[in-house]
């Protein structure tokens, strides 16, 4: 309800009647668009005691208004602006109400020109081929489902509320320490982990704390646009470095590293995005080898290591020997979904006090029922479990859409089958230009949303991703049909 004891001031020592001034200024609101059509309005009772008046006052006003036509009555129980304004019809009236927030802003502020916008995605389309993401469908919602019933009681919210914890609940972060160690070889304790709300909050307090305006920061081309757009939101200088068939030149990371005083190497070892090639086992070590000789600092983004389709897949960079100097980012999204923000920072304890108190800025607490939750699926081994029976079914999409593209698309794009991840990286060849072709997909129902690289931005072709994980193989032949059908 609007403060109406703010908005309407009477004067007892007018000669107009008071009853009169509140009728006058209910329709000078009503004409400025505070008073919207069908809006309820507060009852004689209670406006008569906002205002300090008697309860007859205020019905005589109203009852003004309502032979005026400005408000109507519902059996005197309750009192609304009416929908056939005496001077304005709805319609009119609605589309030239004033509001401080129709015309641009008079406050100066950043534009962020270098942060690109998101594709808007929508549910009018018949099939979305999106970035990489889960399939929500094969979540484990009843045993979810289960544990968000065990904790909203009562007791377990008061616990749950008095406890304290900006870098991840205790028992979560013991669940995850014990399941990263034993599934990358981290060796790590909870002291070594901080949550946060999915990787990309994780990369920028990192980067935050590490970068500094004119820093040289060096990544890969192309690379995650959005950990780019990061580091230029910073002011560093970013230096490129060219991906191949085994991941970053490691050898023109040397070459950087010998020319270029360099702050920050950013880097994805594991099915980099966009391009989804694993970082070889000879670049892996003679990585390691420059960070240690150069006390590199690094950002290893590792975020859906948990998707691997080859039976030895290598550790990440961070289960080496490396001093401390590498911090491992990585995220829970990529198993759960999108609709579940949870990610995490491994690094020294002292990296780790300074990185709390900026998220302390930006996020007091994180999703501490969805910790707790995740905790107790890691406990059961059921979370494990699930990896497995999602490692298996997008291991099978990855094979399918492979083989379909690859035989029914070979005249449009080329690419290498990933070692594991949730997405193909799709080469369009030279005549065929990828604005258009996104644009003539949507026209038939297919919605191409995945990171879409451009011929001109470092790259000399155009690509996009392709997110397998995500469509069954109908949505997957639904595709290609549209694809094959608008490029023959």
């Amino acid at each position: 309800m609007l403060p109406f004891k703010t908005l309407l001031k009477i004067d007892k020592n007018s000669p107009e009647a008071v009853f009169k001034q509140i009728a006058s200024q209910l329709v000078l609101l009503i004409q400025k668009g505070i008073l919207m059509p069908d809006m309820q309005l507060p009852s004689t009772r209670l406006l008569a005691t906002d205002l300090g008046l008697h309860r007859k006052t205020i019905m005589a006003a109203y009852n003004d208004l309502i032979t005026e036509d400005w408000i109507i009555s519902k059996e005197r129980k309750e009192y609304r602006v009416s929908t056939l304004l005496p001077i304005v019809k709805p319609r009119t009236y609605a589309s030239k109400s004033r509001s401080s927030y129709k015309a641009k802003s008079a406050v100066l502020f950043d534009k962020l020109e270098h942060v690109p916008s998101l594709t808007k995605i929508t549910t009018d389309f018949k099939v979305i081929v999106n970035d990489g993401f889960p399939d929500v469908n094969i979540f484990p919602v009843d045993r979810v489902s289960n544990e968000y019933r065990r904790l909203l009681t009562h007791q377990a919210l008061k616990k749950a509320s008095t406890s304290w914890s900006v870098d991840g609940s205790q028992i979560f972060k013991e669940a995850l320490s014990l399941f990263l160690n034993d599934t990358r070889g981290l060796n790590i304790e909870p002291e070594n982990l901080m949550v946060t709300r999915g990787a990309q909050m994780a990369i920028y307090i990192a980067a935050s704390l590490i970068i500094k305006p004119g820093d040289k920061v060096l990544v890969t081309t192309p690379s995650y646009f959005l950990a780019d757009a990061i580091f230029r939101q910073l002011g560093a200088q970013l230096i490129t470095i060219p991906v191949d068939g085994e991941g970053a030149d490691v050898d023109a990371i040397e070459d950087a590293l010998i020319n270029n005083q360099i702050k920050l190497l950013y880097i994805i070892p594991h099915h980099h995005h966009p391009t989804t090639v694993t970082l070889s086992s000879t670049r892996r070590t003679k990585l390691l080898e420059l960070i240690k000789t150069y006390q590199l600092s690094v950002i290893e983004d590792d975020y859906d290591y948990d998707f691997q389709y080859q039976h030895s897949p290598y550790l990440p960079l961070a289960s080496g020997v490396h001093n401390g100097n590498v911090i491992y980012i990585g995220s829970l999204t990529k198993v759960l979904g999108p609709n579940f923000r949870l990610g995490y920072m491994i690094s020294t304890p002292d990296f780790l006090h300074s990185a709390i108190k900026l998220k302390i800025l930006i996020d007091l607490r994180g999703d501490a029922l969805m910790e707790e939750i995740i905790a107790s699926l890691m406990q059961s081994g059921e979370f494990s479990r699930f990896i497995m029976k999602a490692n298996k079914l997008y291991n099978q999409r990855c094979n399918y859409a492979s083989n379909l593209i690859g035989s029914e698309l070979s005249h449009l794009v080329e690419f290498k089958k990933p070692q594991g991840g949730m997405a193909l990286w799709l080469k369009f060849h030279e005549n065929y230009q990828l604005r258009n072709i996104i644009h003539k997909a949507s026209a038939l129902g297919l919605q191409l949303t995945g990171a879409a690289y451009h011929k001109g931005e470092n790259l000399t072709y155009d690509a996009i991703r392709f997110g397998f994980a995500s469509i069954n193989e109908k949505e997957v032949e639904f595709a290609v049909e549209v694809l094959k059908k608008i490029t023959l």
